[in-house]
C-alpha cells in the first residue's frame, strides 16, 4: 500500500487522486484520437470529458455518503476527503450519463455514436481507477490465507482492486472489439453497463468493506441487478430502433 507517492513542501500527492487524474488524461486522449475519424472534433470530447469527471466525481462522493450516512454525520469533515477514498461508482455512472445526455443534446450531436465512441474507455478508466484503490488499500476484499498482505488491515485479504483491475482492462478490448462488429448504435454501451455490472456483481462477494442488506447480496450489488435488467431493455430499445430505421 502505498497512499501517499510523494510530497513537494506542503503539497501531497496522493496515489488515488493520481490515478484517477491519470486514468482521465489517458482516456481523454485516446478517446480523441477516435473522435476525429468519426468526424467528432476532438476539443468536443475534452469538453465532455470536463463535465464527466465533474459530475461524476460528485455523484459517486454522494451516493457513497449516502450510504455511510451515520459516519459522515459524526466525521463531517471526512465528506470532502475524497483523497482517502470513497466513491461509488454506480453514484458516479448516474450522474455523468445524466450529464453526457445534457452535453450531446446541448452540442447536437448523435447520442448513441458518442456513447459507443466513450464506452471503452470509461471501462479503461475504471481499470486505471482501481489501481489507485489497490495502492490506497479502500475497496479491500475478505481475509484469505495466500491473499495480498495489507499492512493497515494487518491481514492477507483479496486483492479486489486487482480482480476489478485485470476485468476491466480485458473488457475494454472486448468493447474495442465489439464496436467494430456491432450494426446497433449505441449497443456498445449497453454492452459496457451490463458487463461493468456483472463484474461489479461478481467482485461484490469477495470484497469486505459492505454489508449485506437482504437476500445475501449488498447495496451495490441491488444496484448491479437494476443496471444489468437496464441494460438489457437499452439492447433490445436500440436494437429495434435501428430494425425501424433500415
Amino acid at each position: 500500500m502505498h497512499p501517499v507517492i510523494c510530497q513537494f513542501g506542503p503539497v501531497t500527492v496522493y496515489s488515488y487522486g493520481l490515478m484517477l487524474a491519470v486514468a482521465v488524461l489517458v482516456c481523454s486522449f485516446l478517446a480523441s484520437r477516435e473522435a476525429r475519424a468519426t468526424g467528432i472534433a476532438p476539443e468536443t470530447i475534452y469538453d465532455l470529458a470536463f463535465w464527466l469527471v465533474i459530475s461524476g466525481i460528485i455523484g459517486a462522493r454522494l451516493f457513497f455518503i449516502f450510504l455511510n450516512f451515520s459516519f459522515f454525520w459524526e466525521n463531517p469533515i471526512e465528506t470532502v476527503m475524497i483523497q482517502n477514498g470513497g466513491l461509488a461508482w454506480h453514484g458516479g455512472l448516474v450522474a455523468a450519463s445524466l450529464t453526457g445526455i445534457w452535453f450531446v443534446r446541448k452540442k447536437k450531436l448523435s447520442l448513441t455514436r458518442m456513447l459507443d465512441l466513450v464506452a471503452p474507455y470509461i471501462a479503461l478508466g475504471e481499470a486505471v481507477g482501481r489501481i489507485g484503490c489497490f495502492l490506497n488499500g479502500c475497496c479491500y476484499g475478505r481475509e484469505v490465507a495466500w491473499g495480498i498482505y495489507f499492512p493497515v488491515y494487518h491481514a492477507r485479504l483479496h486483492p479486489t482492486q486487482l480482480y476489478s483491475f485485470a476485468g476491466l482492462l480485458i473488457f475494454f478490448f472486448v468493447l474495442k472489439w465489439y464496436r467494430r462488429i456491432s450494426s446497433v448504435p449505441g449497443d456498445v454501451f449497453a454492452a459496457y453497463l451490463f458487463g461493468a455490472s456483472l463484474l461489479r456483481f461478481t467482485v461484490e462477494f469477495f470484497r469486505a468493506d459492505h454489508e449485506i442488506l437482504a437476500g445475501g447480496l449488498s447495496v451495490y450489488q441491488w444496484v448491479c441487478l437494476v443496471l444489468m435488467t437496464l441494460a438489457v431493455y437499452v439492447h433490445y430499445h436500440f436494437k429495434s430502433r435501428a430494425g425501424t430505421s433500415s
